[in-house]
């Protein structure tokens, strides 16, 4: 079979298309054949080495895959051959796996697709997970309004539609205009171009003066702390990235600025569900089935094939995608 593996950390081009031996499932393990891989940030992290989970090398990246089961090992009862699955990194021993055309996973571990929902759309599943897992870790059970910036991203169209299925007022920002309109065509009812300045000012005239209940923010730099700015007395802000890197300005600082609004900032991470498997696994169950009822749907993904990995990378890199990445082998 064909994997993509990563023996030197570095760019796009540390990723190397290899030939391994199909992997025969042991007992209490099933063998995927994939159909779709998903693209992520993680996979990033771990093709330049700077992942804090990082997989030995070398290493095959990959969160997500989805595809059939075509072999289990002795004693698998749960499992038969032609079965749809997902299969999610969250999952496994060691993060990442899937950029490959079959893997073995422990029994347990994947996650029966629901009739209707093909491949292409379950690897964005995780994306909702994270989305659900980020509105848990907000609180705010009565919030009126959100703020989601880099709004054409994955993760930022599943937190827009998640957002407006709990009836939210869903704000975003992007920076060009072909971004716009594909966050208004995932789930946002307004969306701001961050580059030009005055979100704080835009954000409230949109919320009547009041600024959102809560904003979530994976871009880091001068964006969050223009989050802190917009948001309603006793908001919070999660960040879960810092593609841009670090915020521009001292938060404790802002938040002392702004101390009449008792505002909190929470930094997030999906591995602060790693010990707790019932309550994660009880998140991507219902995400695939908000899914398979279009409560939420995966935007129009970017697919490419497997043997492209590197222009995939370079497009993630860039920041040029909307919405998901998916490879097919």
């Amino acid at each position: 079979m064909r994997a993509i593996q990563v023996h030197t950390p570095g760019g796009p081009d540390a990723l190397e298309v290899v030939t391994l031996p199909d992997p025969q499932p042991a007992a209490g393990q099933v063998r995927v054949r994939a159909q779709a891989i998903g693209v992520g940030r993680p996979d990033v992290l771990i093709r330049n080495g700077t992942y804090k989970w990082m997989p030995p090398l070398p290493a095959i990246p990959g969160a997500e895959l989805a595809g059939v089961v075509d072999a289990v090992g002795e004693g698998v009862t749960r499992w038969r051959a032609g079965d749809a699955v997902l299969v999610s990194a969250r999952e496994l021993p060691e993060r990442g796996g899937c950029y490959a055309e079959a893997m073995v996973v422990p029994e347990d571990a994947p996650f029966a697709l629901p009739a209707g929902l093909g491949p292409e759309a379950a690897v964005s599943a995780p994306n909702l997970q994270l989305a659900q897992a980020l509105f848990l870790a907000a609180g705010h059970a009565d919030a009126k309004s959100v703020l989601i910036t880099g709004a054409a991203g994955g993760v930022a169209t599943m937190l827009a539609q998640l957002a407006r299925h709990k009836g939210l007022k869903v704000l975003g920002t992007v920076r060009s205009e072909d971004k716009r309109r594909f966050a208004l065509a995932n789930g946002f009812d307004e969306v701001f171009n961050s580059s030009e300045g005055g979100l704080p000012d835009r954000v409230r005239a949109a919320t009547g003066g009041r600024g959102v209940d809560i904003a979530f923010d994976p871009i880091g730099a001068q964006s969050l702390i223009d989050c802190l700015r917009c948001l309603a007395t006793l908001g919070t802000a999660v960040s879960y990235n810092v593609v841009a890197g670090p915020p521009a300005e001292d938060v404790f600082a802002t938040l002392r600025a702004l101390l009449g609004r008792s505002l909190a900032l929470r930094c997030f991470s999906m591995h602060s569900f790693d010990a707790d498997r019932g309550l994660r696994r009880s998140l991507m169950d219902s995400s695939l089935q908000l899914m398979a009822a279009g409560h939420v749907r995966a935007p129009q993904a970017t697919v490419m094939p497997l043997g492209q990995v590197r222009d995939a990378h370079r497009v993630l890199d860039a920041g040029g995608t909307m919405g998901k990445i998916v490879l097919t082998p």
